[in-house]
C-alpha cells in the first residue's frame, strides 16, 4: 500500500466506507491481476489528490470476500464511489487519473 490508499477489509468497511461523512473511492483488485497493478500509481496519486476530501481505500478481493460479493464484483480493477452509506458510481477495468479524479469530484 502506499501513503495514501489504505487498505480496508471485510471488518472494517461498514464503519471507515459506508460509515464515512465523506465520498470513498474504493478500489477491489487481487494481487496476480496485472490490470489492478497497472493503475495502483494512478489510484495511490488519486487518494493524494483527494487526501482530506475523500477516502480512498483498497480492497483484495482474495483476502476478503463478503464485500466483493454484498457489492456483485465479477471483474477488477472495480473502483466504486460510495456516498452516505450507498453506492454512487462504479469503474470497471483499468482507467486513467482524469477519469477517476472527474467521478470523485461528482461527489464531493
Amino acid at each position: 500500500m502506499g501513503n495514501f490508499a489504505k487498505e480496508i477489509t471485510d471488518s472494517n468497511f461498514e464503519n471507515d466506507v459506508l460509515g464515512a461523512d465523506v465520498p470513498v473511492l474504493v478500489d477491489f483488485w487481487a494481487e496476480w491481476c496485472g490490470p489492478c497493478r497497472m493503475i495502483a500509481p494512478t489510484v495511490e496519486a488519486v487518494a493524494e489528490e483527494f487526501s482530506g476530501k475523500a477516502g480512498v481505500y483498497k480492497m483484495n478481493v482474495d483476502e476478503n470476500q463478503n464485500v466483493p460479493n454484498r457489492f456483485g464484483i465479477r471483474s477488477i480493477p472495480t473502483l466504486i464511489v460510495f456516498k452516505g452509506g450507498q453506492e454512487q458510481e462504479r469503474i470497471v477495468g483499468a482507467v486513467g487519473r482524469e477519469q477517476i479524479s472527474k467521478v470523485i469530484s461528482k461527489y464531493i
